[in-house]
């Protein structure tokens, strides 16, 4: 049991968990939230490494058969740790403002509804299984935050980038209120039933 939880797909998890403050480490090093852009560049290179290693830990879990209790608990946890943190450090900095807070909001509560109702339906032994959409959603949102966190570094390379990831952001948030919808009408039979 020790073992598999040392797996390398564990491990990965663990390595995305660790990103997290050193992605939030990364807007402090010029001082309050005035990040340089060696800074945002740096938080990026993390943020992509860390993303990469969604997709891979519950992919070598599979092939290698090494799915463990642990990585099913933390691989959720891990994923909404590392879009949350990023979310709130581009409010924070003003990358996010104005209406597209309410992108944002719709993204972090909706992953807090999921994890309460995933975590009410497994006491009742029901599995929630992520859908298809679930997962565009997922890499929507993992491409927004990535432009969101270039920001204004990115729009000295790229014109727009901040506004790219903005639009992107919308999407992810509509995606995600109907992938939200779908699993409380799923998760809402199991209640109803009881």
């Amino acid at each position: 049991m020790a073992r598999r939880a040392y797996s390398i797909p564990n491990l990965l998890t663990y390595g995305r968990i660790l990103a997290v403050p050193v992605i939030v480490l990364c807007f402090f090093v010029e001082g309050r939230l005035q990040s340089s852009d060696f800074a945002r560049w740096t938080a990026l290179g993390l943020f992509v490494v860390a993303s990469i290693t969604d997709f891979l830990d519950g992919y070598l879990a599979r092939i290698w058969k090494q799915t463990s209790n642990i990585g099913r608990m933390l691989d959720p946890i891990a994923d909404k740790l590392l879009v949350a943190s990023v979310l709130l450090l581009m409010a924070a900095d003003g990358t996010i403002a104005g209406w597209t807070i309410w992108a944002a909001i719709i993204i972090l509560c909706r992953e807090i509804l999921v994890s309460g109702l995933r975590e009410y339906l497994a006491e009742l032994k029901v599995s929630v299984p992520v859908t298809r959409i679930a997962k565009w959603k997922t890499t929507i949102q993992m491409l927004a935050i990535a432009f969101l966190l270039a920001g204004p570094a990115g729009d000295k390379v790229l014109p727009y980038t901040t506004e790219f990831g903005i639009g992107l952001l919308w999407i992810a948030a509509a995606i995600t209120m109907y992938t939200g919808y779908d699993y409380f009408r799923a998760g809402l039979r199991h209640i109803v039933d009881e």
